[in-house]
Parts: structure tokens; C-alpha cells; sequence
């Protein structure tokens, strides 16, 4: 009975203790989720505004490249319309491999940030 009486006493002395610090990894926790989503997050806005860009430069060069072939074709329509076609055969293009170019890859980075993250932790 004093055995029991004992542990319960260690288990009474010590919860406290022992509730702080569950406490205290579960906040530890918290706060590497928190970085680990902002990081997440600015990577995603930093693709975003990365992707607006690559949208203008290829809409200007597609303008560009359209006024060049109406010039080299005497036809606005025939210009344009090559450079249109050429678009959706890229829009198409992507489509068909943005497993590969596009979801992959980012997955990979968000993954690679995080196990840097956590080799962080532990060193």
C-alpha cells in the first residue's frame, strides 16, 4: 500500500511539471507549424507574382511577335492568328504536363524546405 501511496504522491508532486511542459512542446509545436505555413505561404506568393510576370512577358511578346508576322504576311488576321495558335498549342502543352512541370517540382520544394526546417531543429 505505501507503494502505491508513494507513486501517487510522485504523480501529485510532480503534475504540475509535467503539465507545464506538455504545455510548453505543444506551444513549440504550434510555432513551427506557424513558420512552417508563412515560409509556405511566401513561397507562394513569391510563384504568384512570378507567374503575373511571365503572363505580361509572354503577352507582350505575343503582341510583338503577331505585329512582326502581320508585317512578313501583309494580314493582321493571319498574324495574329498564328500567334494564337501558337498560344493555345502552349496553353495545351502545359495542360498536358503540369503533373510534371508544374505540381512535382513545387512539391518537391515545399518538401525540401520543410526537411530543411526540421534539420534545423535538430541541429
Amino acid at each position: 500500500m505505501t507503494e502505491n501511496e508513494s507513486l501517487g504522491s510522485f504523480f501529485q508532486s510532480n503534475k504540475s511539471l509535467a503539465k507545464e511542459y506538455f504545455e510548453t512542446r505543444l506551444e513549440i509545436f504550434r510555432l513551427n507549424a506557424i513558420r512552417m505555413a508563412s515560409k509556405s505561404a511566401g513561397l507562394l506568393v513569391w510563384m504568384i507574382i512570378s507567374l503575373f510576370l511571365v503572363f505580361l512577358i509572354i503577352l507582350f511578346l505575343g503582341v510583338t511577335i503577331g505585329f512582326w508576322l502581320s508585317k512578313l504576311t501583309d494580314s493582321f488576321v493571319m498574324g495574329f492568328g498564328l500567334v494564337t495558335l501558337a498560344l493555345i498549342l502552349l496553353c495545351v502543352i502545359l495542360a498536358v504536363f503540369r503533373k510534371k512541370l508544374f505540381l512535382e517540382p513545387l512539391m518537391q520544394i515545399i518538401l525540401d524546405r520543410a526537411s530543411e526546417e526540421i534539420d534545423e531543429e535538430d541541429e
